[in-house]
């Protein structure tokens, strides 16, 4: 078994955590996706979501931020295995995950409008 195997099950939570503190500080993108996120869900509470729309709130919040967090993990390895050096490749592999990024944001927003329009409306009317 590797070091790294046995490193018990109360490390691999401590290791998540300070994956995405790390993320957190080290990547604006995920700072304002975070942010954003809290706002919606506030918005969500305040508008009084019904159990449903909430976990598909979350499920959307959860997409964007974990694809960030994905496309984060990509650039940092591509970089520190090409040791900063443009290479084709890398940039296409790095264009490529932050098309996912993209695509899960433009998506995720189509759900929020979903969600929030109609209560929005009904607040409204």
């Amino acid at each position: 078994m590797t070091r790294y195997k046995s490193q018990g099950f109360n490390n691999t939570f401590k290791n998540a955590r300070k994956g995405f503190n790390l993320a957190v500080k080290s990547e604006i993108n995920i700072r304002i996706h975070v942010a954003v996120a809290t706002l919606v869900i506030f918005g969500a509470i305040y508008l009084k979501f019904s159990a449903v729309e909430f976990c598909i709130l979350l499920f959307a919040i959860a997409q964007v931020i974990c694809s960030e967090m994905l496309n984060t993990a990509i650039e940092f390895a591509l970089d520190s295995i090409y040791h900063n050096r443009y290479s084709r490749m890398v940039g296409m592999a790095k264009d490529i995950s932050a098309g996912a990024v993209m695509f899960a944001t433009v998506i995720s927003v189509l759900i929020g409008i979903i969600l929030f329009g109609g209560k929005i409306l009904a607040l409204v009317s």
